[in-house]
Formats: structure tokens, C-alpha cells, sequence
């Protein structure tokens, strides 16, 4: 068995690693996040707890410390209102979660309920081959979690991130459906199927063209959504929004509202910040005028 050195198993976190560090490496391996301040006594109690248990294990769960008075927007983001506050992600989301000096007993059991089982370490493994590119070969480890456990949302939405990097999107849009929206992976899953939804409607135009035919003609609603997608899928909010605007001003039933879904699709990825705030108050002068 590898053994790794407290430096692997026990890392600091700021707003400019988090994601990175606890969000896709928990795609990987749980990663739990100990809110903490220095000037909190209990946050050294229960420190050094956690940091015992992280060598213990060795490697099969990650702790990372964040300091809330440096990192107060994450703290925010996270709805930390006490600490120590302790969360624990896997594949990318919150699964659990308490708050408070907790004896080691019960801190224990708490590490323990995040170990991976068997059908986790497919998934992860099915997580590693998906971002190697190894389409294929991850649809077949997915799958073959998912007729185990057809309940298993996790593989689910891997499975249909498979899919789709094989270009099988009404097969990854089937497989979407069948992940509840109240699943924990149901936010996940509305986001890939927008996702895919953008793509079908922006084709293969590119931004260059997009760009002259709105040019020649501002009034194109259709250019301009196109746009507008495009640059959305490419993680390029700001830009994106302005076009959105401009189509509720002009159409606000252009596509049955669809500016304004997309909008709020943004506004949900960005979450609360001072882009979004502009926003908002921009589209609920249009909307509402």
C-alpha cells in the first residue's frame, strides 16, 4: 500500500485552489474541508483531530483546511454561519456535513460513512477514464455500475458525460431524464442537459460568423442567440450576457423566454456576485417595465 506524507492528505485551500483542489478532486477521492479561523478555540480541538485521522486513513479521503477570516466569500458561498464547520464533497458536491468540536468517536463514524465502496470505485475509475477522453471504455464501466444499481445517479451522470463525448446526445438526454431533479445530482444534470441543448441549437456556427452576421444586421435575434450560446458553453458569462439582455429588449417572448432562462441558468452558475446583481436588477427593469 502507498503511503503518503501528511503534505498529500492534509493541504491548505484558498478561493484560488478550491476548485480545483476540493471540487474536482473530490470527482476522485472525498475531500473534507475544515472551516476554521485561527482565533476559534474549539476550530483547535477538533484541527488536530481530523489531521490524525487524515494520516490514519492514508490517503483515501483528503482533509483541506480553509481559513474563513482570509476566505470570507467561500465561507459565504458555503452558508458557514458557526465553525469549526466541517463538509465533506464527493464528486463534486456537499454530501454531508456538521458543525462544532465533535469527539473523535463520532468524527470517526462520520469519515468512515464517505469511504468509497465498491461501486464508487467504479465510478471514480469510470471519472478517470472520462477525463483521459476514454469515451468508450468509461460508458462500459458506467454501465456496467448502473445495471447493478440503477439508482446509482452518480454513474448516471457519467454515463451521459460519456455519451455525449461520443456525440450521443439524444442518448445522453435520455439518460439524463432518468436522474430525479431532487437527486443530489439532479443540478448537475439540468446543467449538462442546457448544455446540450445549446449545442443542437448553435450547430457548427462559429463566433466569427456570428459576429459579421450581427454586424450587418443587429436586429438577427437568432444570430445573437446563437452567439450568446456559444459563448455561454465556453464558460464566457459576461460576455454572454449583454446578448440575452439585448434579445429581452427587443423579443421578450423570443423563443418562448428562452433569453431569459439562460440568463437565470448564468446567474445560478456564477451564484451570488456583483455581475449577477447588475444583472438581475437589469433584466427585472425589461421584464417588468
Amino acid at each position: 500500500m502507498a503511503v503518503f506524507t501528511p503534505s498529500q492528505v492534509v493541504i491548505d485551500v484558498n478561493e484560488q485552489t478550491f476548485q480545483r483542489e476540493v471540487i474536482e478532486r473530490s470527482r476522485e477521492v472525498p475531500v473534507v474541508v475544515d472551516f476554521w479561523a485561527p482565533w476559534c478555540g474549539p476550530c483547535r480541538m477538533l484541527g488536530p483531530v481530523l489531521e490524525a485521522l487524515a494520516r490514519e486513513f492514508n490517503g483515501r479521503f483528503i482533509l483541506a483546511k480553509l481559513n474563513v477570516d482570509e476566505n470570507p466569500r467561500l465561507a459565504m458561498q458555503y452558508g458557514v454561519q458557526g465553525i469549526p464547520a466541517v463538509k465533506a464533497f464527493k464528486h463534486g458536491r456537499v454530501v454531508a456535513e456538521f458543525v462544532g468540536a465533535q469527539p473523535q468517536p463520532m468524527v470517526r463514524r462520520f469519515i468512515e460513512r464517505l469511504l468509497p465502496d465498491e461501486l464508487d470505485q467504479q465510478v471514480s475509475k469510470g471519472h478517470a477514464l472520462l477525463d483521459a477522453g476514454r469515451f468508450a471504455e468509461a460508458e462500459r464501466v458506467f454501465r456496467e455500475v448502473v445495471d447493478r444499481n440503477a439508482d446509482h445517479w452518480a454513474a448516471l451522470l457519467g454515463l451521459a458525460r460519456a455519451q455525449l463525448g461520443q456525440g450521443q446526445m439524444d442518448a445522453a438526454l435520455e439518460t439524463l431524464k432518468r436522474i430525479p431533479e431532487g437527486a443530489p445530482e439532479g443540478k448537475e444534470a439540468a446543467r449538462l442537459e442546457a448544455e446540450i441543448t445549446l449545442r443542437r441549437e448553435i450547430g457548427d456556427a462559429d463566433e466569427a460568423s456570428l459576429q459579421a452576421r450581427l454586424a450587418e444586421a443587429p436586429d438577427d435575434l437568432e444570430a445573437r442567440f446563437k452567439l450568446a450560446g456559444l459563448l455561454t458553453l465556453q464558460g464566457r458569462y459576461e460576455d454572454a450576457l449583454p446578448h440575452y439582455l439585448e434579445i429581452l429588449r427587443r423579443d421578450r417572448s423570443f423563443r418562448d423566454g428562452a433569453a431569459r432562462e439562460a440568463m437565470l441558468y448564468i446567474f445560478d452558475q456564477l451564484g451570488d456576485t456583483p455581475i449577477v446583481r447588475e444583472y438581475r436588477n437589469k433584466m427585472a427593469s425589461v421584464l417588468f417595465a
